[in-house]
């Protein structure tokens, strides 16, 4: 056997039964391919960093802070013959083949958490539709993940948390924000890129997981805007739970995207506000009863993919 095929057993096996190899808090450390944390990637596999072919175009970098409203597209018909980055609204798609929700993304890298764990901070506010990729009945409900430093946070709120959910829990402590040159771990597509007229960089990776294989990627613009220039984020796509949630493709395209450092007051200081000093583990992909669809979560199983 190969040295190849055993690390790929071996992080496989680290996946699928992650309180074999550590403590208490390992269970809620998830493989990202480097983009939130380095889990299973070392020196044998690049860092988990995507090769670029001499024609590939310069990778873009995130700003420094920024922040971006965008509007989520769950695109639950003709996405095989109609596949992501999508133009804000899909040109590829008709209304009935998806739903509308909205959110705002905050992000800042110079952030330090008070406890001194990592760097960077970065809040996801998803309005009255949390993210679907949870194995949860009903997912019209508001929700945050904050990630400040190393640990990423979910809260919920009051007028439409489901039974049986904490206003805080803690998703992992080892999930930090995206960094400047995270596009680095994804490889890019150039037959994405030929999506809106040739008018994105479109980068995607294809995991698999034991319920089938998982999207995700990013689109940026070409043109640089700015000043400084950068190209600015289009789009961020995946796979959704495909069961109750019906959630085949999600896309979130960015909308009123701007070079502006979040008001921590707005932002961050909402951990402190509703988490308790230890905040229980989140139960997403393990959802009580009340809410689980009786179907095993896919993104907390994620390995890469053979060649």
């Amino acid at each position: 056997m190969n040295t190849s095929l055993l690390s790929r057993l071996f992080l496989l096996l680290l996946l699928l039964s992650p309180a074999a190899f550590g403590g208490q808090d390992s269970g809620a450390v998830y493989f990202t391919n480097g983009v939130h944390n380095n889990a299973g990637c070392n020196a044998q596999n690049g860092n988990c960093i995507a090769k670029r072919a001499p024609s590939d175009p310069t990778d873009p970098f995130f700003p420094a802070y920024w922040i971006s409203d965008w509007t989520m597209y769950r695109v639950m018909h003709n996405y095989e013959k109609n596949p992501p980055p999508y133009s804000n609204p899909p040109s590829t798609l008709t209304p009935a083949d998806y739903t509308v929700s909205r959110g705002t993304s905050y992000y800042d890298t110079t952030y330090i958490p008070p406890d001194g764990d990592g760097f960077g901070a970065m809040m996801e506010h998803y309005e009255q539709y949390c993210l679907p990729i949870f194995p949860i009945k009903d997912n019209h409900y508001t929700c945050t993940f904050v990630s400040l430093g190393n640990k990423a946070y979910f809260l919920t709120y009051p007028q439409d948390r489901p039974k049986d959910m904490p206003a805080c829990c803690m998703f992992s402590p080892l999930n930090h924000p995206p960094r400047q040159d995270f596009i680095e771990h994804l490889p890019y597509s150039a037959e994405r890129s030929k999506n809106l007229g040739g008018r994105v960089q479109a980068y995607a990776l294809d995991l698999d997981s034991p319920a089938g294989p998982i999207l995700f990627g990013y689109a940026f613009n070409k043109v640089s805007t700015g000043q400084p220039p950068y190209r600015s984020p289009q789009s961020f796509f995946f796979s959704g739970d495909t069961t109750v949630a019906n959630a085949p493709i999600v896309s979130q395209n960015y909308t009123n995207f701007r070079i502006a450092r979040p008001d921590p007051a707005q932002t961050w200081a909402q951990v402190a506000a509703m988490c308790p000093s230890n905040p229980p583990p989140c139960q997403l992909f393990e959802p009580p009863a009340a809410q689980s669809n009786g179907h095993k979560a896919q993104w907390n199983q994620l390995m890469q993919r053979k060649p």
